[in-house]
């Protein structure tokens, strides 16, 4: 199938519809988990027919991921405050704590069910995770270039490890959601003193 049939078809959703079977996903997600989420409970809940979710995204795992993205407010390319600091913090604000904890809950859950769910996780990585990486880099590459980080700085190849660390440890070890306070706290604590900021 060549890219402007894919795309015709795929435009006969409009980005409310597109927007609505998202959250529906989501919810469902937050529901049942991904292993119980169903294209026909999808279908069901979101009064679409079964063959128009598998022709728009191809299964569950790309709908999921989606659902995941489009999710997601604003990107982490559009933050450029001038520091590495003020880029940082700007992600964290990005989320309010409501959401940031519904959304930890929900990453919790998809994370798991990466370990035995091979399309999920390649789907994942190649839509969401090497994005995030690419412009990771792209602002770490921005501080490099202005002078607040050593371009030899041994962090330099951990940033990303460590904010999801602190994004997704604070659950396990505290029992507690990642907040704005936490989340800044902690890059202000360990992120830029690791990277000589």
């Amino acid at each position: 199938m060549t890219e402007a049939v894919a795309a015709a078809r795929r435009s006969r959703i409009t980005p409310e519809r597109e927007a609505e079977l998202y959250e529906a996903v989501l919810d469902l997600l937050r529901e049942v988990g991904y292993d119980a989420l169903t294209m026909d409970a999808v279908a069901a809940r979101t009064r679409s027919s079964k063959a128009t979710l598998y022709r728009q995204w191809g299964g569950k795992a790309e709908l999921v991921v989606k659902a995941l993205r489009h999710n997601k407010r604003g990107h982490i390319g559009d933050i450029d405050t001038g520091s590495l600091r003020g880029d940082l913090h700007a992600l964290v604000a990005m989320e309010d704590d409501c959401t940031m904890a519904q959304n930890s809950a929900l990453m919790r859950g998809i994370a798991m069910a990466m370990h035995h769910n091979e399309d999920l996780r390649e789907t994942f990585r190649a839509q969401i995770v090497d994005t995030e990486i690419v412009t990771g880099r792209q602002m770490l590459q921005r501080a490099v270039d202005r002078g607040e980080v050593r371009p030899d700085c041994p962090a330099i190849d951990f940033m990303v490890h460590m904010m999801v660390g602190g994004f997704a440890t604070r659950t396990l070890l505290e029992d507690q959601p990642p907040t704005q306070a936490f989340l800044t706290s902690y890059i202000d604590a360990v992120v830029l003193p690791a990277l000589g900021v």
